[in-house]
């Protein structure tokens, strides 16, 4: 399945989240959760509200943690499928492995406006991992990487860029302009509205 190219906004409408795909105009009032209560679709303000049923609240939270870190299905199923080999929580080694993503980790950091703008700077080769230039949103960050920005203009975006308060797991090296995962990210660290056991239980079905 490709990626998804229509609008964004109208995957939290369908989620009824804010997914913070669009950067500071999801805290704005031009958020279409604002304007838009309904969910996305010809019959959206029609539909009977009844109670949903256990798959439909696995399916709804598993596809709202997939479009919040804009990965594909396959990816999704493989991440889980690594997380579930191993010995620790299956849903905090999952959701771990989705924040240690190159992309998540340039957006975490606040050089990026939303993960979708972190993954556009990393195909464009303007991210660095340990020095060298790395291209692909899904590499892993491990411990002590160093993460900066090439040449070329791309430095000054450190200055103009978002520079909110970094998680507790980076470290944001302002002299070096560098970032760093000081340990890796805990479940208590994400700060999302998250119920991975549902997600454990719609794979486990």
């Amino acid at each position: 399945m490709a990626r998804y190219l229509g609008s964004k906004c109208k995957l939290c409408r369908r989620e009824g989240v804010k997914l913070f795909l669009k950067g500071a105009r999801c805290d704005s009032p031009k958020c279409a959760l604002f304007r838009k209560q309904q969910v996305p679709g010809q019959h959206g303000t029609n539909r009977r509200r009844r109670r949903p049923s256990e798959y439909s609240l696995q399916l709804r939270e598993k596809q709202k943690v997939k479009r919040t870190y804009g990965v594909r299905e396959a990816q999704f199923k493989n991440y889980f499928a690594a997380a579930s080999k191993s010995r620790e929580d299956v849903g905090d080694v999952l959701l771990q492995t989705l924040e240690r993503r190159l992309d998540n980790v340039v957006y975490r950091a606040g050089l990026a406006h939303s993960r979708s703008h972190a993954r556009q700077m990393v195909g464009h080769r303007k991210v660095t991992v340990g020095g060298k230039i790395v291209d692909r949103a899904s590499f892993l960050v491990g411990v002590d990487d160093t993460i900066g920005l090439t040449s070329g203009g791309e430095e000054e975006k450190w200055e103009i860029l978002r520079m909110d308060a970094v998680p507790p797991w980076l470290v944001r090296d302002e002299k070096k302009k560098e970032i760093s995962l000081a340990r890796l990210p805990e479940r208590d660290d994400l700060g999302l509205d998250i119920n991975e056991h549902l997600i454990v239980e719609f794979y486990s079905r």
